[in-house]
């Protein structure tokens, strides 16, 4: 229930609870800088410069600060408004909950000129006799009578702060699970932009070498949403801040343990920043006290609905001028190409579950909105020029993608999917194969007709069809959306896919279950490559993340191996330059001969359909690459920094890193 699974979600989960904790000392303006370090013994610590956990006597319990954070539930200074205006705990449970799932956890504070120690066993209190480093297995002694907070040494003077290591209880938690490197460094980046002027460090000690990384940034959300964006802009970062209040009815507990409905009135501080882009995806990150809500939640709700109203009502303000009719923006419409960053401060916030994904409190739903309107209204009354422009260019951006979202409709409605046969609008240079059977069918994207001529003698036309492409096709990473549908090459292969593009794309439509890229074997068809690839990840990306995508590998080299004798020579393929060098060396110590000169492909063109049929096209012997898309932020960054606008950024990855390339992994 609280820390959603017992693999590496939830052992990543407890990790957020006790950075969270730290975070929001920051956030409170304790400490600026955070470290968290994975030890190569499974431990993970966490250091805060905060004010460190209270060590004195808590009157209720008769127990130091430490220990009833770390073993009561609803102990945090979050619970009743107590430290917190506003913060990411819920209920005062997260650090409770992890030193229950932990195998052992050592807290040590600074405090008043003094370091603190404690320590503890699946969450009950006690002593480790450790012989050297720390080990959760080392002999341990509970507390028998009472606690003790020992003093374990002298702080500097003026120095605060909480430092928690613990290890994960192997009991509870899967053999498999483990700490995400990658997962926990975004977590850090996230968190470094929400709260601007944090120092987030991350140290992982668990190889060979120990690597650290850095996080701080100084623009808040607006350097977010630029980070988060990849495609050209259209409008600027747009902040809007604001803040609401409205009553909730919450229970209250009283001296005497009873717990009364009181009405308090709550302040709700809203902060978005958002832009829009030339793309067609939409990338929207909210927060609530610096959780992430990955699945929205009340204040996300207000978010894209007001945002709906409010663009709604632009449009029919300036429906002559936009040529709008009688049709209605939809919230795909205007989400088309967003990228935002929406936060919202609030004290106890109702969440659904201790996981945190979903804000629950409703009355945030209209602060939200309220703020949107009043500051989205403004943007688009002002009479800077710079505001106007941007706003019609938004305008026209909107209703460009309604109208193709209508158009395409339509087209749905009027154009169902057919097979070869029936189908009158295939381009007319494709070699189609006989199989409805999409799970069996192939289409091999070929470069040029003179290997589309050996390739159609090779291929098994009854699963197998070809489409030939002229050289390079448009690098459509830099062009409009007009442009790319206006290319006779791409509109080809779109046409033929069948399933269409862009937002409209349905997989489920698609002709073929594979989708081959057959190009030569050297730098041109490596460029070519990519150009495809770039039009599969911008406008059909659901095949790369389905893994539809594939390219093909084509041999550079073909040995044939002389035999003495009646026995016949055997020939061998080589696809590189070391395999080829690899081979000759191996030959000649087993002394044999091979025929020169060796061989040498320059293009597939230059097969004979059986030499084509058994490297590349033949499902027994041939040898295919998948394509695949782990990361798709990453992935969007990295098609935009090798085939984007921007020329600079490009030039400097070329002049520092093409050392350290292979060229092998280009386009994969």
């Amino acid at each position: 229930m609280y820390i959603g699974s017992n693999g590496s979600p939830g052992l990543m989960h407890c990790l957020w609870e006790i950075i969270d904790n730290s975070v929001d000392e920051a956030v409170a303006g304790n400490g600026t800088r955070i470290d968290v370090i994975l030890h190569a013994d499974g431990s993970v610590e966490v250091h805060d410069r905060g004010r460190g956990i209270p060590v004195d006597i808590e009157p209720r319990t008769g127990l130091t600060g430490v220990e009833v954070v770390y073993t009561k539930l609803h102990a945090g200074g979050k619970f009743g408004g107590g430290s917190y205006a506003a913060s990411g705990g819920l209920h005062g449970v997260g650090a409770s909950v992890v030193n229950a799932l932990s195998e052992r956890l050592d807290v040590e504070v600074d405090r008043g000129g003094k370091t603190y120690a404690m320590s503890f066993h699946r969450g009950e209190p006690g002593n480790f006799k450790d012989s050297g480093e720390k080990r959760p297995d080392a002999p341990f002694s509970p507390f028998e009578k009472s606690s003790e907070l020992r003093i374990a040494g002298k702080a500097p003077r003026g120095v605060t702060g909480t430092r928690v290591r613990y290890w994960a209880d192997r009991q509870i938690f899967t053999k498999d699970a483990a700490f995400q490197l990658g997962e926990l460094e975004n977590r850090a980046r996230q968190t470094a932009f929400l709260v601007p002027g944090l120092e987030i460090v991350v140290r992982d000690e668990r190889g060979e070498e120990s690597a650290e990384t850095s996080y701080r940034y100084d623009g808040g959300i607006a350097e977010f949403v630029d980070y988060l964006a990849v495609d050209a802009p259209i409008t600027d970062t747009w902040r809007i801040q604001g803040t609401g209040s409205f009553k909730e009815t919450v229970p209250v507990l009283q001296a005497n343990g009873h717990m009364t409905s009181q009405e308090v009135e709550r302040e709700c501080r809203v902060d978005i920043a958002m832009r829009w882009g030339t793309g067609y995806e939409t990338v929207t990150r909210s927060f609530v006290n610096i959780i992430a809500t990955p699945k929205g939640g009340t204040h996300q709700q207000g978010f894209e609905q007001e945002l709906l109203k409010v663009l709604r009502a632009q449009v029919e303000q300036n429906s002559r001028r936009l040529k709008v009719g009688n049709d209605k923006v939809e919230k795909d419409d205007v989400l088309a190409g967003l990228t935002a960053v929406l936060t919202v401060e609030v004290p106890e916030p109702q969440f659904e579950g201790q996981t945190k994904e979903v804000l629950g409190t409703p009355a945030v739903r209209q602060v939200v909105a309220q703020v949107l309107r009043k500051e989205l209204g403004a943007r688009f009354a002002s009479t800077k020029r710079d505001d106007k422009n941007q706003a019609s260019q938004l305008l026209d951006k909107v209703v460009s993608e309604m109208k193709a979202r209508v158009s395409a409709r339509a087209h749905k409605e009027t154009q169902r999917r057919k097979n070869a046969l029936e189908s009158s609008s295939l381009p007319i240079k494709l070699v189609d194969c006989r199989s409805n059977d999409v799970s069996r069918s192939e289409l091999f994207i070929v470069e040029g007709d003179s290997a589309l001529g050996t390739a159609r003698r090779a291929r098994d036309s009854e699963i197998q069809a070809l489409l030939p492409i002229r050289g390079k096709i448009l690098n459509v990473q830099r062009a409009s959306i007009g442009d790319m549908l206006s290319n006779a090459e791409c509109a080809a292969i779109i046409q033929t896919i069948g399933a269409g593009s862009g937002r409209t794309f349905d997989i489920g439509a698609a002709r073929y279950g594979k989708i081959i890229l057959m190009s030569d074997a050297d730098v041109d068809g490596a460029h070519i490559r990519t150009l495809l690839l770039t039009l599969f990840f911008r406008y059909m990306r659901p095949l790369i993340e389905e893994g539809r995508v594939f390219a093909a590998v084509p041999p550079l080299h073909r040995v044939i191996v002389m035999n003495p004798g009646s026995k016949p020579n055997e020939t061998i393929y080589t696809y590189s330059e070391q395999e080829l060098h690899a081979l000759l060396t191996k030959l000649r110590k087993a002394n044999k001969r091979w025929h020169e000169p060796i061989q040498r492909y320059k293009g597939l063109g230059e097969m004979d359909a059986d030499q084509l049929a058994n490297t590349t096209m033949d499902r027994g012997g041939r040898l295919l690459r998948r394509v695949r898309m782990e990361d798709g932020e990453a992935a969007g960054r990295v098609f935009e920094l090798l085939m984007g606008n921007e020329v600079a950024p490009r030039r400097e990855f070329i002049v520092d890193s093409s050392d350290q390339l292979s060229r092998e992994s280009i386009d994969a």
